[in-house]
């Protein structure tokens, strides 16, 4: 049941039409009333005409010769204003609907982002809402035209896809004002990583909480969330209001990207700047490119350090029972040491691929 405070009522009139009728009934002239409430007669007729608004002074004013309190035109206008406000609103909603269908809507309602909407008007309603923004100007302002550099050092028309890509960040936004976390610490967040490496080498069921659990006793908001049709994104870093988040996908399922996109991220935080934002697999200038090439460095060497990366490969077996020997000496999971080698080029592809871990984050 709607409340008061909701109720937005069909239509309201403007204070003018009550000016009329209360003149009519006192047989006053608009002459005549202009002359004894001090206002310009064609000031009046404006009122009358709904060309011009009540103002406060004018309210007391007519208060004193129509004997009907101040607030009451006053409240007239008020609600008057609003309705045409929304009524303009309406409008623009209508407008809007082309917007809407950069979105990937479906998704984002299946995985309950927004409400189950029809109309295109509830669509357009939605997602405004989604991205707590009024008008589709606001979120092109934010995403695109970087009128927020606090929030976001890069536009997103660098990306093919900046509806998805939006909507994506989005939802880590809402996750991360969910997840409560200590304060930054560098420091702790460097002393966590051991712990973290310990995760990764056990992979135990519940790693991904034991994970966020770590993060968040260093100050760091760690969320998961799903892609998006449209946006391959593997994970994002930045910094909201003064605390660093990281943003992940966990798309490919397999455990070693998962750890080698986190410890990227974790390079970001502790290598670079908070107002810059870091999106995987999106094209930057050189500048960006210098960082995102830092933040692989320090993932690589976080997970298998160059002397025990080399040594792996200097040895020349890479059967699985050595990749497995080599896992248990440097105390890491054996995907870690195929992911490796695959990206080095030392063996296909496709080769033990029973060594690696699938991973899911959503059930």
């Amino acid at each position: 049941m709607a409340t008061l405070r909701n109720f937005v009522p069909p239509v309201e009139f403007h204070p003018g039409i009550t000016l009329s009728e209360k003149l009519k009934e006192m047989e006053m002239s608009v002459k005549e009333f202009a002359v004894r409430t001090s206002k310009p007669e064609k000031t009046i007729f404006a009122v009358i005409g709904g060309k011009s608004s009540v103002t406060s002074d004018m309210a007391v004013a007519f208060e004193s010769v129509t004997k009907i309190p101040a607030h009451f035109w006053l409240n007239i206008q008020r609600g008057y204003d609003e309705y045409v406000a929304r009524q303009k609103r309406e409008e623009q909603l209508d407008l809007a609907y082309d917007w809407v269908r950069s979105f990937p809507l479906a998704k984002m309602m299946e995985l309950g982002w927004i409400p189950q909407v029809k109309t295109k008007k509830e669509k357009v309603k939605a997602l405004l809402s989604f991205f707590q923004v009024s008008t589709v100007k606001a979120w092109e302002d934010y995403y695109l035209n970087q009128q927020l550099k606090v929030a976001f050092r890069i536009s997103l028309n660098q990306t093919k896809e900046p509806h998805a890509i939006s909507a994506w960040l989005r939802q880590g936004e809402i996750q991360a004002a969910e997840t409560e976390v200590c304060g930054f610490s560098e420091k702790a967040l460097r002393e966590a990583i051991p712990a973290m490496k310990s995760l990764c080498a056990g992979h135990s069921a519940d790693f991904a909480g034991a994970l966020q659990e770590l993060c968040s006793k260093a100050g760091v908001r760690l969320v998961y969330t799903p892609c998006l049709p449209k946006a391959p994104i593997n994970g994002s870093t930045r910094w909201i209001n003064d605390v660093p988040c990281i943003q992940m996908t966990g798309r490919h399922k397999r455990n070693d990207i998962f750890w080698f996109t986190f410890f990227h991220e974790l390079g970001h935080i502790l290598l670079h700047g908070k107002k810059d934002i870091f999106l995987e697999n999106i094209e930057y200038a050189d500048k960006q490119r210098e960082k995102e090439a830092e933040a692989d460095a320090f993932s690589s060497r976080t997970l298998l350090p160059p002397s025990e990366e080399n040594e792996i490969i200097r040895q020349g077996d890479f059967s699985a029972d050595t990749i497995r020997y080599y896992a248990d000496k440097f105390h890491v999971h054996p995907g870690i040491i195929v992911g490796r080698l695959q990206h080095r080029k030392v063996i296909p592809f496709t080769a033990h691929a029973d060594l690696t871990e699938r991973i899911e984050l959503f059930n």
